[in-house]
């Protein structure tokens, strides 16, 4: 029983979000109220729940997701991120105009949202595809799915930040980032040959109009105005990443002394994008009431909803914590079954149904390391990485 309501509280969550278009946030809250008064706990200890879940979540890993956004607000309208993807051109050449939407959408997506990364390279997906003569689709299909790869494994972008708060993982974002990059490499190169070898052979009708690849790349390339240094761009991105993989690595080899305790400070994640931040301020044209107020505030507006998202994903999983699905699971030997690699299936399948019913891969992330977390310990995954 206590699993069936599990499975209608997820379920709930997702007809509240897809058929009645109701905001994730409120969703998440209505599936964790119903979790937690249908398995019988008592008004108090869902009060409790809910507070010590939300709390604890944003607590640890709230202020990095809001420096993490800002610091994509500001490439993103800084034209960084356009110098980025110049970079990649640049290196890449004109003769695989696939790879380099891959690699341009690998790298942009790490700081800035996924969909704000596809919309601010449009016009140069469709520059390229003219100039080029490759079919638009594939151009779309290669920067997509290169957008993607970081956006959902790569910190500092928030989806993958809020997972690690939710499991308990928000100290080991060094080891979350490494294995992050191992693991988009090839999704990012899957996605790459789909481009090439199937997505080519897709005609957009626009395409044949001629109207959608009405770009011009020189034109487009104009249109970014003066962008910044190629150093000055990527800064903000690899310092904080660099920072978290010292302070990573002073952890791990367990040292002492004045030096590692500051280079431990720096490695600290809130610290670590903090430092981004402060490295990203360069890059405003000017210091004004525009960049300054209404830049660093569109950060926060964006951070707002996934803030809200992931503390309730706390939520709903102190709830779940709490109505002794643990010990239930540790009762049945449940654990000895889903262990290992097997035990990846059921957060795979969680993350898939949720995204593909309501599109959000935040929302999937944040819910799905919600539910799974509490089984954690029953199915034998007792630390970050083996």
């Amino acid at each position: 029983m206590l699993f069936a309501i599990i499975a209608l509280g997820v379920l709930l969550i997702i007809v509240a979000t897809t058929v009645f278009k109701l905001h994730p946030f409120l969703s998440l809250l209505l599936g964790t109220l119903f979790v937690g008064f249908a398995s019988g706990m008592s008004f108090d200890l869902v009060v409790e729940s809910i507070n010590d879940g939300f709390g604890g979540v944003i607590a640890n890993i709230g202020l990095v997701i809001v420096f993490g956004t800002i610091i994509g607000v500001i490439l993103e309208k800084a034209g960084a991120a356009y110098r980025m993807a110049e970079v990649v051109l640049r290196v890449v050449g004109p003769k695989r105009p696939q790879l380099a939407m891959s690699l341009i959408g690998f790298i942009v997506s790490i700081p800035v949202f996924c969909d704000s990364g596809y919309i601010i390279l449009s016009s140069l997906k469709k520059a390229l595809a003219k100039r080029l003569k490759v079919a638009i689709a594939s151009m779309a299909v290669a920067l997509a799915t290169g957008l993607y790869a970081t956006h959902t494994l790569v910190p500092p972008t928030p989806g993958p930040i809020a997972a690690a708060g939710n499991i308990g993982a928000e100290q080991y974002l060094g080891t979350i980032i490494l294995i992050g990059f191992l693991v988009a490499i090839p999704a990012t190169f899957v996605g790459y040959l789909w481009a090439v070898k199937v997505a080519s052979k897709i005609v957009v009708e626009e395409e044949e109009e001629g109207g959608q690849l009405d770009y011009d790349y020189d034109e487009v390339v104009r249109s970014f105005g003066k962008m910044p240094s190629t150093f000055a761009s990527f800064l903000p991105i690899l310092l904080p990443i660099i920072l978290i993989g010292v302070g990573s690595i002073l952890a791990v080899m367990e040292a002492t002394g004045s030096v590692a305790a500051f280079f431990s400070f720096l490695g600290e994640p809130m610290i670590a994008l903090l430092a981004g931040v402060v490295a990203a301020l360069p890059l405003l044209p000017h210091y004004n009431d525009e960049t300054l107020t209404k830049w660093v505030g569109k950060g926060l507006v964006d951070a707002a909803p996934i803030l809200l998202i992931t503390g309730t994903g706390g939520a709903f999983g102190t709830v779940i914590a709490n109505s002794g699905i643990e010990e239930l699971i540790q009762n049945w030997e449940f654990g000895t079954v889903f262990t290992g690699a097997l035990f990846l299936l059921i957060p795979f399948i969680i993350a898939a149904s949720l995204k593909t019913a309501q599109g959000s891969s935040t929302s999937a992330l944040v819910i799905t390391s919600s539910l799974v977390a509490p089984i954690l310990p029953a199915a034998g995954v007792k630390v970050p990485c083996h």
